[in-house]
């Protein structure tokens, strides 16, 4: 069977088997309805879709279970999710909540290469001599308090200081 292009709604409703089946190991269509917040006849008739594209196994008035290709999806989709989930909380100092809500959007979005070049982003501002905390904790100091001239000197210089120092103990 031929996989057609798979929507959003389609893309949260794989997520929410994937994450079901790690919560609850069995999935029932209530538990998938509860988790969507919608009707049962809503759920039933997305998992008929997905299981016409060969992502779930379903009979009716039976478990729910992942194939290996909706797995291998799922597992991609919940990737995306916690890269931008943990960028939005961790980076922006976004609320959970907030950033819980942006990633979900944001999931479905995004480009594979642009992905990959956001994850190698976060790598650098997590790894490179500049990043960490106290890069992190500048970066909010600008987002409460704007742009400090004489206050971003310092901190360069005193990154420069800290980066000689490591650069020499090499």
């Amino acid at each position: 069977m031929s996989t057609k292009a798979l929507s959003s709604t389609m893309e949260d409703y794989l997520e929410a088997v994937l994450n079901l089946e790690k919560d609850k190991k069995i999935v029932r269509v209530k538990d998938i309805a509860q988790r969507m917040n919608v009707k049962l006849p809503t759920v039933t008739s997305m998992l008929n879709n997905l299981v016409e594209n060969g992502l779930i196994n379903h009979e009716k008035y039976e478990y729910v279970e992942l194939t290996k290709k909706g797995n291998r999806i799922a597992t991609d989709i919940y990737r995306r999710h916690v890269i931008f989930r943990d960028f939005l909380t961790g980076i922006l100092n976004i609320d959970p909540k907030t950033a819980e809500e942006d990633a979900c959007k944001m999931e479905h979005a995004v480009s594979p290469v642009t992905l990959e070049k956001f994850v190698k982003f976060m790598e650098f501002v997590e790894a490179c001599p500049r990043g960490g905390s106290d890069w992190l904790q500048y970066f909010n100091d600008y987002l409460q308090h704007g742009r400090d001239d004489a206050e971003c000197l310092k901190k360069m210089k005193g990154f420069v200081k800290r980066y000689n120092s490591e650069t020499n103990k090499l």
